[in-house]
């Protein structure tokens, strides 16, 4: 905020409007005397602030209600526009890309996913995959492109501050195909790319089992670990985006790989197979077919004793990665989230009373409530996050709204 001393009456102009559209977006309908009381700013001010909120596009002026008052004149009252413009959260991945369409209040109001043809596909396709997602999104919400106010990209790779991937190992090169450029000439949005495990905190934190909390690690732990870190409620991203990145857990001694919890129950449930032991996971799977996680947690649900044995040992996994994340970062919470979030929570209870074997510091631990959307709902978080900051400089439709004297 500028020094009062030195501020022009532009700045404050600005000033006043983003502190009335903040008071508005964080409520439901206000009336002008509860914008009063949470600004400081006068009756005239505010609803001048008001008026001119409403002829960019940013809120609407409720009818007003006579029963509600039993003296005077009715009250004026404002809320934010939500449908005003949109946002979407993109997540994408090696093998599909979701699109998820939501209104300024943060509510879905569409969404969309499409498979790629192949893991190693041309940059041009992936583009137009993606695009095309976004658009049948933006259809199934029955918005037009135009409305679209803010893009945030989810990826598998480490980005920078700066919205630029790293891309120093090759499966992270699949993801630098110049996607914020190509939107942005296709469609004419404004697109952030961010780290697919931190938009997975801000998800959590957001909507998920870790509001309210500001010292988390979020793990994705489905195919590969990869951790979101959020440090007094803001995201970490090292020098180069590469904060959260597991690749030391090859030298972690009991863990050895970065091999999620997926992964890990699928290769130990083939050489359980691989012997003579008898199990329900012969069967398991139809013809032709490799066991899956979701498999082995079923099995074990059953009482299988070779399931069981896997989700032990995928526990013991779980603690020392934990651990590991726990003596670095001391954090109140670990989120285990992604795919395997719902089958993983049962993992939990034996984690826990591992974990004290590991580390002095053991955090609690959650299993996400999100399933595979954490990635979309954090990345609609933070580009809600980007329209808030930068809401006097968007272009909204404009609507011409007649002189008013009215002080009320």
């Amino acid at each position: 905020m500028p020094d009062i001393a030195t501020a022009t009456p532009q700045m404050m102009r600005r000033v006043n409007a983003a502190t009335v559209l903040g008071a508005i977006r964080s409520s439901n309908a206000v009336t002008v005397s509860e914008l009063m009381d949470v600004t400081g700013l006068t009756r005239a001010t505010t609803i001048s602030v008001c008026e001119d909120l409403m002829a960019r596009g940013w809120i609407r002026e409720l009818e007003k209600d006579s029963d509600t008052y039993q003296k005077g004149r009715p009250a004026r009252r404002f809320e934010l526009d939500e449908s005003a413009g949109c946002v979407l959260g993109i997540d994408v991945g090696v093998l599909k890309t979701t699109v998820v369409v939501a209104d300024l209040r943060g509510r879905t109001v569409g969404r969309a996913s499409e498979p790629f043809r192949g893991r190693e596909i041309e940059a041009e396709e992936r583009i137009r995959v993606i695009s095309e997602t976004a658009l049948l999104a933006l259809d199934a919400a029955g918005v037009a492109p135009d409305k679209v106010l803010a893009v945030t990209v989810g990826l598998a790779a480490p980005v920078g501050r700066d919205g630029n991937i790293l891309v120093s190992q090759p499966f992270w090169s699949l993801f630098d195909v110049g996607l914020k450029k190509a939107l942005h000439d296709l469609h004419g949005w404004a697109v952030v790319l961010e780290n697919d495990a931190n938009l997975a905190a801000l998800g959590e934190r957001w909507r998920g089992s870790a509001v309210g909390v500001d010292d988390l690690v979020v793990l994705l732990s489905g195919e590969r670990f990869g951790s979101g870190v959020m440090e007094s409620g803001r995201l970490l991203h090292g020098a180069a985006g590469g904060a959260g990145e597991m690749a030391y857990l090859d030298m972690v001694e009991g863990v050895g790989s970065p091999d999620g919890l997926a992964a890990l129950a699928r290769l130990w449930a083939a050489e359980a197979l691989a012997g003579t032991s008898k199990t329900t996971l012969r069967t398991a799977a139809a013809p032709g077919h490799e066991v899956t996680a979701e498999h082995v947690f079923a099995a074990a649900a059953q009482g299988d004793k070779v399931a069981l044995g896997i989700l032990d040992r995928l526990s013991d996994r779980l603690a020392r990665v934990v651990s590991t994340v726990a003596i670095l970062l001391n954090p109140e919470l670990v989120v285990i989230g992604g795919a395997v979030a719902d089958s993983a929570s049962t993992l939990l209870e034996t984690t826990a009373r591992k974990l004290a074997n590991y580390t002095a510091t053991p955090p609690r631990l959650a299993a996400s409530p999100l399933g595979d959307a954490i990635v979309g709902i954090g990345a609609v978080r933070h580009a809600l996050d980007h329209v808030e900051k930068n809401s006097l400089d968007l272009e909204l439709r404009r609507v011409q709204l007649p002189a008013s004297k009215d002080t009320r």
